[in-house]
């Protein structure tokens, strides 16, 4: 079966063997896959001669279920997360915890990108906001355009920030106005809408080394307010800001409680929801249900659909046209029509 690889630094399809269902795991048929920008351009990047698997995102149909697995059945549409279980391949074997079934009204392509929409609701709970408490994301790639979408529809006030004029018009389409590319235009109307105290939390989805970043977050940010980072960041900062206003500064760690613990992902033993209210699956069936009643809209998010062999051309997409790729996926044969 085709899978997709990085080598060498450069993008590839290769052939591997077809994997085998086990018990507490779900054989699945790909239908599509999503490609994440920001951890897959980085792992293309460093890839050296030995072959890396690529993804962790995508939809499809169960082929057949392990011992163990009750909650989904042969031909039922599902989204998965999670490598290196799930990547880009025409048939993966993902364990039942990481595995969801998709409510009716949602399709496939909706529900391929749910490994982001898990990584992005976790990234809320990590901020810990409540009804009414603002929230400043910073970076509106796919990330924080759904982080942003999701902290909207749990009524908190969202303010955006990109410096690309595309990608701020996209969030706005969403139904969020308060949405800047210039820094100086947001501070002041941040300013004026939180009485000058600054926001309870600031979100950042991007990437590099930007100790400015975080310290103009900082100073954006109320009385013991919060930074989460989710992007690849550099943590360089001024310790006097951080001090002056005994903020927290968090990280974000893919999905949630569940993300590498083989207990709970090989073993298919869940964490009682009395102790872990939300884990990485819970996050995905959240996700799903956000789609289902329609308060999440991502199919403007996906820029380009572009099949499994020619996977190359869509990871060229985020280096030659940047300003109108913001969320891709891969298209696999034998799919529904």
């Amino acid at each position: 079966m085709k899978t997709v690889i990085a080598q060498a630094g450069a993008v590839k399809t290769a052939e591997q063997p077809k994997p085998r269902v086990a018990p507490n795991f779900v054989l699945i048929q790909t239908v599509f896959s999503a490609i994440s920008p920001g951890t897959e351009m980085s792992m293309v990047k460093r890839a050296g001669d030995r072959p890396v698997q690529l993804g962790y995102s995508a939809s499809g149909i169960v082929l057949e279920t392990g011992e163990g697995v009750a909650h989904v059945r042969p031909g039922q549409k599902v989204a998965c997360y999670g490598a290196p279980f799930v990547h880009h391949a025409e048939t993966l074997a993902v364990p039942k915890h990481l595995v969801a079934p998709v409510p009716d009204g949602v399709t496939f392509e909706e529900a391929s990108l749910a490994g982001l929409g898990a990584i992005a609701i976790h990234a809320l709970r990590q901020a810990d906001l409540h009804f009414g408490e603002s929230v400043i994301v910073v970076g509106l790639g796919i990330l924080g355009q759904i982080i942003a979408q999701v902290a909207h529809a749990a009524s908190c006030h969202v303010i955006g920030h990109d410096l690309l004029p595309s990608r701020c018009e996209l969030l706005r389409r969403a139904g969020i106005s308060r949405v800047f590319d210039k820094a100086e235009e947001m501070e002041r109307h941040l300013s004026e809408h939180t009485r000058g105290e600054g926001a309870d939390a600031v979100i950042l989805c991007a990437g590099g080394h930007a100790p400015e970043l975080i310290n103009a977050s900082l100073r954006r940010l109320r009385d013991r307010g919060k930074i989460v980072v989710v992007g690849d960041l550099k943590m360089e900062f001024e310790r006097e800001l951080m001090f002056a206003k005994e903020a927290q500064i968090l990280i974000s760690r893919a999905g949630g409680p569940g993300r590498y613990d083989r207990d709970y992902e090989v073993g298919g033993f869940d964490y009682p929801v009395g102790y872990v209210r939300w884990t990485e699956g819970r996050n995905v069936e959240e996700y799903l249900r956000l789609l289902a009643e329609k308060k999440l809209r991502v199919r403007e998010l996906i820029s380009e659909v572009v099949d499994v062999e020619n996977a190359a051309d869509a990871y060229r997409l985020y280096t030659s046209a940047p300003e109108r790729t913001v969320g891709v996926l891969l298209r696999y044969a034998g799919r529904p029509t």
